[in-house]
């Protein structure tokens, strides 16, 4: 069985339709997850995420890991249930209420009490094993950072196999630019870093999106970025921005061809990077 087919039961689903059985054995297996002395601190960052929490806190619910960890969570001021799923589930929270997911994620960043940070997404579900192997890569000699790969739920729009083949170019691509511009192959939903060092640089909070890949950029000079391809480390999200361009063939043509247009810079690293204008939070 697909390891996540199970949190699909409460995955868009209003919160009123979840199981009370479900929100009990979540919430009795993050109480025994939690750690007063973690070296992991796992962030979920939500807003306005009522239909996708639940199955994203299922999935970490299900964590394995020898490493102790502690599961905190940011609600960037959501006008639905999503902190009454943090309470529910005993997730100790913090409200953040300057809106934008570097505001969320540094206010994570300030609360966590690990040595190293793991950045969650609502609207994604984890494997069991997903934050152990992220740590254990993290508890290498020189690595300040790591990234790793994630896959999308096929559906009725998105079929199996177009999805599969969209994710192998994808993720050829982004192991191949995470040689030379790693931070370039990091996405928020499958990133850890160093605490300590994670401080020094410090989440922008005046650009819209980036902000993970920023921090990455400014982590470098720390240390090595890792990038992990084994399917332990594979996390499951809904389209998001793929649907952004209209259909899932017109998406994957644009992508491909930005790719290509910038497939000589695979091989050039890079430090400085323009912001440009529409990114700006103005």
């Amino acid at each position: 069985m697909t390891w996540y087919k199970k949190y699909l039961a409460v995955y868009e689903k209003p919160f009123n339709e979840a199981p009370q059985a479900v929100i009990a054995v979540i919430k009795e297996n993050i109480r025994h997850l939690q750690s007063d002395h973690p070296l992991v601190s796992v962030v979920v960052i939500a807003y306005n995420e009522e239909k996708h929490l639940l199955a994203n806190l299922w999935s970490l619910s299900d964590t394995q890991c020898k490493y102790p960890l502690e599961i905190i969570g940011v609600d960037n001021e959501s006008a639905d249930r999503t902190a009454e799923i943090f309470q529910a589930c005993g997730v100790p929270y913090y409200t953040e209420h300057q809106h934008s997911c570097g505001y969320a994620r540094r206010c994570g960043l300030a609360h966590a009490k690990g040595k190293y940070y793991i950045c969650i997404d609502s609207d994604t579900m984890y494997p069991p094993k997903y934050i152990e192997t992220l740590v254990r890569k993290l508890e290498q000699p020189d690595i300040v950072a790591v990234s790793s790969l994630w896959s999308y739920i096929p559906d009725k729009q998105h079929p199996w196999l177009g999805v599969k083949l969209y994710e192998f170019f994808r993720d050829s691509y982004l192991f191949l630019q995470s040689f030379k511009r790693p931070e370039l192959s990091v996405r928020g939903l499958v990133f850890a870093y160093n605490i300590a060092y994670g401080r020094k640089v410090g989440y922008r909070v005046d650009i819209v999106r980036g902000e993970d890949g920023s921090m990455a950029l400014g982590l470098k000079k720390y240390g090595k970025i890792g990038f992990i391809r084994k399917r332990k480390a594979r996390a499951v999200t809904g389209y998001g921005t793929v649907g952004a361009d209209g259909s899932f063939f017109n998406s994957f043509k644009t992508r491909a061809v930005k790719a290509l247009r910038n497939a000589g810079n695979l091989f050039i690293k890079k430090e400085i990077y323009e912001d440009e204008d529409s990114n700006l939070i103005k």
